[in-house]
């Protein structure tokens, strides 16, 4: 994967959760915790199996910033401020803003979209139980 610059990554609709994790040594085989507030969401079920992507991370040495953490017990937003997402209009809000569903149902915002559209945004802002996009790219 290129370092420096942006990646842009398709992501399978399919996608239950996202989550960044160490792999740790256990014996003979190497260990990915899944955070438990992944299971206390419903995103995964404990006795399920599921298909893994290890996607290098692009800052390993990095701290998490923890000054817009979630409170705790609720689930982290899926996408992160800077991050590219293709993402489909599926409704528009009642201030005329296109609005996107991605993972667990979490909206995006997208002023200037229209229903139906298929558009690369960039995420400008995160909330708790919102995101705001800025469309990059229409009818991609």
């Amino acid at each position: 994967m290129p370092t420096g610059g942006l990646t842009t990554l398709e992501i399978s609709n399919q996608l239950l959760c996202l989550f960044s994790a160490d792999v740790t040594p256990d014996g003979d085989r190497y260990v990915i915790e899944v955070p438990k507030r992944e299971i206390e969401t419903g995103s995964v079920d404990p006795e399920g199996t599921y298909r893994v992507a290890l996607i290098e991370a692009e800052t390993p040495d990095s701290e998490p910033d923890e000054t817009e953490e979630t409170p705790p017990g609720e689930p982290q937003p899926p996408v992160e401020a800077g991050e590219i997402r293709y993402v489909e209009i599926e409704d528009i809000g009642k201030q005329g803003d296109g609005i996107a569903r991605v993972e667990r149902g979490y909206v995006i915002i997208v002023p200037d979209a229209e229903i139906g559209e298929r558009v690369k945004v960039e995420v400008t802002e995160v909330k708790s139980n919102f995101a705001v996009g800025e469309i990059l790219d229409e009818d991609v």
